[in-house]
This record gives C-alpha cells, sequence and structure tokens, in this order.
C-alpha cells in the first residue's frame, strides 16, 4: 500500500467516523432532554385522531404515552400523515414513528422495525352470536363488502359458491347496509369495525376470521439499536403485563391477538 493508499484510507476512516459521532445515540439524546418525540396519526381513528378536549387521542397515543412513561421522559406528540410519518423521522423531526405503520421490504430499506404492537388485519366480521370460524363457515350466508377493496379481492377467492357477496361503493355504505340487516355479516378492515363499535352499541360487530394480517410496528431510524431495544422490551413487557391488551381492549374493543 503506497503512501497516497494510506492517505486516502486515513482520510475516508476519519470521515466515517466523523460521520458516526454527529450521528448521536437517539435515546441518549431522549435521556439528556428528558423528552421523547413520537410521530402519531392524527385522522386515522381509532390509532389517532382528536378527541372533543381537542387533544390527541386513539391507540397510537396511548403506546407513546406508555413508551415515555417507562423511559422516564416526558412525551411530545407530532401529528403527522401516512405520506409525511417516515420523512419526519429520517430527517430527525421525531425520535419514533408510532402510526398504524405497516412493515415492507421498500420500507425495511429506509427505517427499521420494531416488534408488532397492535394488530391491523382484514377479515369477516359479524355479531357476536354468528358462529363463523372460517371461510367454508360463509356458505349461505350474504357478506357485504366494500368495492375493490383489498378484503373484497382476497374474499373473492375464498368464499364459497352458495355465499352471496354484495359490494357496495364506500366503508359507510358497507357498515350501514351490516347495521339496517342487508347482509349478515361484512368484510372489512378490523379498524373500520373498532370504529363502528365506537360510533353506535346497534348489532355490535365482533371479528370472525382473518383474512390478511398486516400488524402495525414502531418506526426507528436505522442504526439506533440502544432505541428499538430499549422499545422492544417495553413492548414485550406491556404484551406481559396486559398494559396492550387494555389499548386494545379500550380502542379496538377486542383483546390483543394471541399471535401477536
Amino acid at each position: 500500500m503506497n503512501r497516497r493508499t494510506v492517505l486516502q484510507f486515513l482520510a475516508t476512516s476519519a470521515l466515517a467516523l466523523a460521520a458516526l459521532g454527529a450521528h448521536a445515540d437517539v435515546l441518549d439524546t431522549v435521556k439528556k432532554s428528558g423528552t421523547l418525540r413520537v410521530a402519531v396519526p392524527q385522522d386515522f381513528p381509532p390509532f389517532g385522531t382528536v378527541g372533543p378536549d381537542l387533544k390527541p387521542r386513539g391507540y397510537d397515543i396511548d403506546v407513546a404515552a406508555l413508551i415515555a412513561k417507562e423511559l422516564g421522559v416526558k412525551l411530545e406528540l407530532i401529528p403527522v400523515t401516512s405520506t409525511n410519518r417516515i420523512p419526519y423521522l429520517t430527517t430527525g423531526k421525531a425520535d419514533l414513528v408510532i402510526s398504524s405503520l405497516g412493515k415492507n421490504p421498500d420500507r425495511e430499506k429506509v427505517i427499521d422495525f420494531s416488534e408488532p404492537y397492535a394488530p391491523f388485519f382484514n377479515g369477516v366480521f359479524g355479531p357476536t352470536e354468528a358462529k363463523i370460524a372460517g371461510a367454508g363457515d360463509l356458505a349461505g350466508k350474504t357478506v357485504g363488502v366494500t368495492r375493490g377493496a383489498v378484503e373484497d379481492l382476497e374474499l373473492s377467492k375464498i368464499a364459497p359458491a352458495s355465499a352471496t357477496i354484495k359490494r357496495f361503493e364506500d366503508n359507510n355504505a358497507t357498515l350501514s347496509a351490516y347495521l339496517s340487516g342487508q347482509v349478515q355479516l361484512v368484510a372489512t378492515g378490523n379498524v373500520v369495525a373498532a370504529a363502528l363499535n365506537e360510533r353506535t352499541k346497534l348489532r355490535r360487530i365482533d371479528a370472525k376470521f382473518l383474512i390478511k394480517n398486516s400488524p402495525c410496528y414502531v418506526g426507528a431510524n436505522k442504526g439506533e439499536i440502544a432505541l428499538l431495544t430499549r422499545v422492544n422490551d417495553i413492548i414485550a413487557k406491556a404484551r406481559k403485563d396486559g398494559a396492550l391488551n387494555e389499548i386494545s381492549q379500550r380502542w379496538l374493543h377486542a383483546p390483543l391477538p394471541a399471535s401477536l
């Protein structure tokens, strides 16, 4: 290795070390500042919305508060949309993203993910007393679904020939058909079902079986191993002591799935 190569190597190494030094450990920064900044949804009930008191409320807000409490720091909520939630994290405007965030290969190239903390799935829902455990049990039943939605496409693949699938133009129309008795069951997202149960006590709707699963994860910047490890520890503890189940019951009106 000649002198020029050695100098180039040392210069490159120095730049790399400087970059590492400039990238402060977020968990350490949070502890020193005494504040955890979390990007949360503000228009996606029941995960995040604005309550009658004009304060943020929802599943994700409760999880953010839980993590901040376990870290022993104050919580700063940063309202985001589905399009800017990851940029807020990667540009340093937030320390974590807790915004009904699903995991996929493209996102995994940009940020890291915690263990799942909330269920998010499409399934078949209906009255508590309905004995529906799988697609085969839909035989002879009438199921409402929003036209062109993921659950419409997936249900069409698995429903028996004797099942009647009634398609509606939006979620409100689908749920109205269920409430009015036009359909016996609906295929929809668990958050849509939870929002219905929150709005009305008429014809309560319960999950019957899963069509497609896509749970929610906490997002952290790449390389924040200490922070992500601590978040995972908090999620595991909350799962074990029932705190996460309480949040699920409060906002989704359903227990935390055993598979989560």
